[in-house]
């Protein structure tokens, strides 16, 4: 790769600072990867992928541009509810059945009452709507400030907020939410952590183990989690155009693409 491709920007906590040419191996630098881009362009799209190599404070990034800006979080908003959930004590534990409402959904999975464990990996909405509205507009509030959780907006509509706005994140911002939950360092109980890490486990491959949630809303796709691997843990946010849902699977798919060839699965 080009000299110039390979520009290296000093990073510090969520900001970009004046851009210097460092090696690109240096803890705690940000390697901007735009080659890496392709893997979009194979399916049409303008997307953007950030990596945190979390020991080392080293974070990569597949168009910085876009990584920095802020989309509705959609169901990655997931994350941080189960855990206000938890630690505001409106759901018992990963396990209480939550009714679902009864009303006909978009997706016939969602037509069930569910416990948290199930509703998180089938992304079910009307069942963390309910639990939105049992958290109420006033903790949400105290929350995402507490969280740090991307612009920390959410307006008056208190089922609705993560999918419609105002609330909104980077890429860059949830990778730094979900490093703090993976380590545990998140401004909430041991236990709300321990188990929203728990239902957050999405697969195990060649030896790494994967925690990921997916979002659609909007017409943007995320995929956001982190993988562990011997001892160690990488954070990462993918989010991308997404118009319609037989594309969905096209999130974990370049997410997967990226994580293989920078060497995390």
């Amino acid at each position: 790769m080009k000299a110039t491709r390979r520009a290296v920007l000093a990073f510090s906590f969520g900001a970009f600072v004046a851009p210097a040419l460092v090696k690109p191996s240096a803890a705690g630098e940000s390697v901007i990867r735009d080659d890496l881009r392709r893997h979009f362009e194979k399916y049409g799209v303008n997307g953007t992928f950030v990596l945190l190599e979390v020991d080392d404070e080293r974070m990569t990034l597949v168009n910085p541009r876009r990584a920095e800006e802020r989309f509705v979080p959609a169901s990655t908003f997931k994350i941080p509810n189960s855990v206000i959930a938890l630690d505001t004590g409106v759901v018992r534990d990963e396990n209480e059945i939550i009714p679902y409402g009864g009303k006909p959904q978009i997706v016939k999975a969602w037509e069930k009452d569910m416990s948290m464990r199930e509703a998180l990996p089938v992304s079910n909405v009307p069942v963390y709507q309910e639990l939105a509205r049992r958290i109420g507009l006033e903790r949400y509030r105290i929350w995402l400030a507490r969280l740090d959780y991307g612009n920390r907006e959410v307006g008056s509509v208190v089922d609705r907020f993560w999918l419609d706005g105002p609330l909104k994140i980077s890429a860059v911002e949830q990778v730094r939410f979900v490093t703090r939950l993976a380590q545990g360092k998140l401004d909430a109980s041991a236990r709300a952590q321990s188990i929203v890490r728990d239902i957050l486990r999405l697969e195990e491959t060649g030896g790494a183990t994967i925690y990921a949630k997916t979002g659609w809303a909007q017409e943007i796709g995320w995929w956001t989690g982190w993988v562990e691997r011997n001892g160690k843990v990488f954070a990462f946010s993918l989010n991308m155009p997404l118009a319609k849902m037989e594309d969905a699977p096209k999130r974990i798919e370049i997410g997967k693409a990226l994580l293989s060839e920078l060497g995390v699965l």
